[in-house]
């Protein structure tokens, strides 16, 4: 259902899988294209991915039309065929980067950088006419979850003009364990035990337990253990209004134990 004239667009968090996800036609990439029809007109969106990772300052693509990054090696030739020609917003750019520096954390504008796969994948399957202008913002390192979520805050407002934040990396993720080999295997104890602790603190509203799962979650040195794709989930949740409360966009596992878990804050 399309979002009611006047209320804030959601903040989404997108688990975005494997780059190979733009080819394929399926349960998850079917509910993509639910949420494109569900917010089919933001004004623009805002997206944090977890394959732009960048030391201080925080920095967001100012430019006007940029070329998409074919950021992966050894997908079928028809993965590097595709493109996602949306338009930047240069303006709105340096409004994001006032709001993150009015947060007291420092932010630049990019001229160069194209849209890395964590952004153009998703949006592709959600929005495939490419016709919204996408503003990227660096996923800062280092910083703790408490900062990450200050970043999601400081973007808040711009949810109360038709603009959608995006968070895009992975509830659970360990390359080192994906069984590449087969898509549909048995989903692994811990990745199920982790993905269900995450649902769980998202629908009781429990943000504390989340900022602190390092030391609270069921086996987090196996489900992140690098941070970057579980990041964004922070600026997604820090993008919510008080009493908002996560709804389910996808779940499910992909080959053994990469959540595909996928959801939105929304006073709806």
């Amino acid at each position: 259902m399309p979002t009611n004239e006047g209320s804030p667009l959601p903040a989404v968090f997108i688990s975005h899988g494997s780059p190979s996800v733009a080819l394929e036609d399926d349960d998850y990439t079917a509910a993509l294209g639910a949420l494109g029809r569900r917010v089919p007109n933001p004004r623009a969106m805002v997206v944090v991915s977890a394959h732009w990772q960048n030391r201080w300052p925080i920095r967001v693509t100012a430019w006007r039309q940029a070329a998409i990054l074919h950021d992966f090696g050894g997908f079928p030739a028809e993965l590097y065929a595709l493109d996602y020609p949306a338009p930047g917003d240069p303006e709105l750019a340096r409004e994001v980067a006032g709001l993150l520096a009015g947060e007291g954390l420092d932010a630049v504008l990019e001229p160069r950088r194209g849209l890395d796969h964590g952004a153009w994948v998703p949006l592709r399957l959600a929005w495939p006419a490419a016709g919204i202008p996408v503003l990227q913002v660096s996923l800062p390192v280092p910083a703790t979850p408490e900062r990450l979520f200050q970043l999601g805050r400081a973007l808040r407002p711009l949810r109360t003009r038709e603009i959608l934040i995006v968070g895009s990396g992975g509830v659970v993720h360990n390359l080192g364990l994906v069984r590449f080999q087969d898509e549909s295997a048995p989903v692994d104890d811990w990745a199920a035990a982790f993905d269900q602790w995450v649902e769980q603190r998202l629908a009781a509203g429990d943000t504390d337990s989340l900022l602190g799962y390092r030391s609270l979650a069921p086996r987090p040195d196996l489900a992140v253990p690098t941070t970057e794709h579980f990041d964004p989930l922070f600026c997604a949740a820090g993008a919510a209004f008080d009493g908002e409360r996560a709804t389910g966009i996808y779940e499910g596992f992909r080959y053994g134990n990469l959540s595909m878990r996928s959801f939105l804050f929304s006073a709806r």
